[in-house]
């Protein structure tokens, strides 16, 4: 059984920043080998892969849209996964979700995670 939880969502304006979490939890106690993946889905829209961080080693992978605003980072002890949005834009307006895949290598599609959490509103103001 696997528990992902998202946090840290809300209202902020155009150009500021943001901080989820996504709180991992699983039987077996380790992701070790996982790959954690963000995506977002906003309005009418379909889900959109963000980005990308491999549990080991931290490897990092990210969308065109996000590169050099976004990052994600991991930390094992608590076993929570981050997405750090800098320079934030309305077009950024939407759910975010994170998302576990058992293999190595990372996906962009969201058929290639087997696990999901419930998502966070991430909205920007103009």
């Amino acid at each position: 059984q696997v528990q992902l939880v998202e946090s840290g969502g809300g209202l902020v304006q155009a150009g500021g920043s943001l901080r989820l979490s996504c709180a991992c939890a699983a039987s077996w106690r380790t992701f070790s080998g996982y790959v954690m993946g963000w995506f977002r889905q906003a309005p009418g829209k379909e889900r959109e892969f963000v980005g990308a961080i491999r549990w080991t080693g931290g490897s990092t992978y990210y969308a065109n849209s996000v590169k050099g605003r976004f990052s994600s980072s991991r930390d094992s002890a608590k076993n929570t996964v981050y997405l750090q949005m800098n320079s934030l834009k309305p077009e950024d307006t939407a759910v975010y979700s994170c998302a576990a895949d058992r293999n190595y290598v990372i996906a962009t599609a969201p058929s290639g995670y087997d696990y999901w959490g419930q998502g966070t509103q991430v909205t920007v103001s103009s």
